[in-house]
């Protein structure tokens, strides 16, 4: 049995939120450099260099990559041979998140959702918790802004649409949101599970590297055809047109009831601010 004391988590995760809050994932910036270098619209590969460029600036001057600096999203893996002392965890990672908001001069976007009167201070986080074996704390935050998250989309197919209904709703959401989500996106689905859980599996699909596939051939199968489909839609960054749509699609899968197919499609814009550390 390792002891934790549920400061020590709290301290990781405002390192990470100040971290997530200037700077993009070595993947996701990749991916940019990629989508520019094989632009051949003048436009999108304009708007595609003026991203990087912010991109680079962010990160030199430690400015907030994105107006919007997000819900602030923790995933705590936590191992069952790990004691958590100290203040109760929600409270410590809200602390966090509250901090790294104030310090870095982030915005404040919490509100009440029907007085709509602003916490002021990004808090409560969204908070997801597993149990998972050893004795180790796997930490993963995400600020998730939410003009991609107003595009995000719940469906629950029948069965008998299968991969192809499953294609047909991850394209079909992107084509809607257009050039709201300040493309090119990044898309994270969930299939299976139930309503709640395939919801969280799109966002945990966000939390993967991008360009990364699943380890199931199937799966893999189901991101390269919507990745194909999206980039066939024309939308192109910011909307400009072009060839790159989305940057990639990540999908993550549990097991259903024999009477449904969920499919969640949770949308990410191009600024992937996603980062990860192990207690």
């Amino acid at each position: 049995m390792r002891t934790v004391n549920t400061r020590e988590i709290a301290d990781k995760i405002y390192e990470l939120a100040l971290r997530a809050g200037v700077t993009l994932t070595p993947s996701c910036l990749a991916a940019l450099k990629e989508a520019e270098s094989s632009e051949s619209c003048a436009a999108a590969k304009f708007a595609l260099s003026t991203l990087l460029d912010n991109a680079d600036l962010s990160a030199r001057e430690k400015l907030p990559v994105c107006q919007d600096t997000g819900m602030a999203v923790v995933i705590l893996d936590i191992g069952q041979d790990v004691f958590l002392e100290g203040e109760l965890l929600e409270n410590a990672v809200n602390d966090a998140v509250r901090r790294a908001y104030a310090d870095g001069y982030f915005r404040k976007s919490i509100c009440d959702p029907l007085t709509r009167q602003n916490t002021g201070d990004n808090t409560p986080a969204a908070i997801h918790t597993h149990i998972c074996a050893g004795d180790k704390i796997e930490i993963t935050y995400l600020p998730k802004g939410f003009g991609s998250e107003n595009m995000s989309a719940m469906y629950i197919l029948k069965p008998a649409q299968g991969v192809d209904g499953i294609v047909e709703a991850i394209v079909s959401t992107v084509k809607k949101a257009g050039s709201r989500p300040c493309p090119p996106v990044y898309v994270g689905v969930g299939i299976g599970g139930s309503f709640d859980t395939c919801a969280f599996l799109a966002k945990k699909a966000l939390t993967r590297d991008v360009g990364t596939h699943n380890r199931r051939a199937d799966i893999a199968e189901i991101e390269r055809r919507a990745l194909e489909g999206i980039n066939a839609l024309d939308i192109g960054c910011q909307g400009f047109h072009g060839k790159t749509t989305a940057l990639g699609v990540s999908c993550e899968w549990a097991y259903t009831h024999i009477a449904g197919l969920p499919v969640a499609v949770n949308i990410q814009c191009h600024c992937v601010r996603c980062q990860k550390a192990t207690i």
